[in-house]
């Protein structure tokens, strides 16, 4: 018997995150995931007159995939996968997999080139589809959480099923606010950071793009970043992990970084110029997720949390900048954490994780769950 909270997730999927519609085409991305829960997914799609089309992937090929690929190769792949993008109206990932650090062995050239060449098909699926990214729940994922497979999987399917439209509505004035903001200061331990947002604009995400969902993002202006940022979470980019990462900015330039693995990481940070800008500021709220787990589709939602991205920035909020990377880190600002403070135009926004003004409070955790 199939799990019934596999069809309770997908037609969350297909109805609520991607809003599939008759006539729609959707290409579905399964790695690593459960043939039971693919086809409840393919059978949700159906049900609402959308034409599936599905990509069944493995880490361990992916893998291989990449560490002999080169130009010709990645730029054959781009474009295929370009050619099938574009007669997509939504993109539904689901990615699992038994060992996060698959591809840690894979030649940090390699991984840069095939993300370079790749990188237009991502550009065109986030900006021209309507999709949704999830993991799968796996005991790697359970280990990394420090939890028992049952509990991190009642968890998973408890945080990726809550009341989305109710969060929604609570960050309406978050997202007001951050449209309206111009100099943003953040305080934590080994923190201390100002920058503009000024023009850029803010976008809620919840629950239709990424699952689990809860922050509100928007985008520095590229050369307004100053100071220095140490995060406490730690992150895994390419399969390797990286903790105490520090980063020393002027003029929005990152001048300086440092980790646990300096080389591995500026090497990321030499990808192509705009690695070593950012692309994307957020606060994190989802008050189910309370500690990282080294998956950043979770530890971004941290409630009392921010995240800062090296690379990329998205269309919706754009600084300009271009870049293969699109490294999402994050600095925990609870108590227990360090504590820390965001300040939007001389106004406390948030202390110690919890939001401060009046109109922000129903996004702390007793109010959303």
């Amino acid at each position: 018997m199939t799990d019934p909270r596999y069809a309770k997730l997908a037609k969350l999927l297909v109805e609520y995150s991607t809003e599939l519609k008759k006539g729609d085409k959707a290409l579905l991305d399964m790695i690593d995931v459960p043939d039971e829960f693919t086809v409840e997914l393919m059978r949700a799609v159906r049900a609402v007159g959308a034409t599936p089309i599905v990509e069944v992937r493995h880490t361990r090929i992916t893998r291989e995939v990449l560490k002999d690929t080169n130009d010709k190769h990645a730029a054959l792949v781009r474009d295929l996968e370009m050619f099938r993008m574009k007669k997509m109206q939504a993109y539904i990932a689901i990615r699992g997999s038994a060992n996060a650090s698959e591809t840690s062995d894979v030649a940090s050239d390699r991984m840069s080139l095939y993300s370079r060449i790749m990188r237009p098909v991502l550009n065109y699926r986030v900006n021209k589809t309507r999709w949704v990214v999830l993991r799968w729940p796996s005991p790697s994922m359970a280990q990394a959480a420090s939890m028992s497979t049952e509990a991190f999987e009642n968890l998973y399917f408890d945080v990726c099923t809550m009341d989305y439209q109710k969060m929604a509505k609570a960050m309406a004035p978050l997202e007001k606010r951050m449209k309206k903001a111009d100099h943003v200061h953040l305080k934590s331990p080994g923190t201390d950071l100002t920058f503009s947002i000024k023009g850029i604009g803010a976008k809620m995400c919840k629950g239709d793009r990424n699952i689990p969902d809860g922050e509100v993002f928007s985008c520095p202006v590229k050369n307004s970043v100053n100071g220095y940022i140490t995060f406490n979470t730690p992150t895994l980019y390419s399969g390797t992990k990286f903790e105490n990462v520090h980063l020393e900015f002027k003029d929005g330039k990152i001048i300086k970084a440092t980790a646990n693995n300096t080389k591995r990481l500026n090497e990321i940070l030499d990808t192509d110029a705009g690695a070593r800008y950012i692309g994307e500021f957020s606060l994190g709220f989802n008050p189910y997720i309370q500690n990282p787990m080294c998956d950043i589709l979770f530890d971004e939602k941290i409630a009392g949390s921010l995240h800062f991205t090296p690379g990329q920035a998205y269309e919706v909020c754009d600084n300009g900048n271009r870049s293969a990377v699109h490294w999402d880190m994050v600095l925990i600002q609870r108590p227990e954490w360090g504590g820390g403070e965001v300040w939007f135009d001389g106004e406390l926004i948030r202390k110690e994780g919890m939001f401060i003004p009046k109109d922000l409070k129903p996004l702390n955790p007793a109010h959303l769950k």
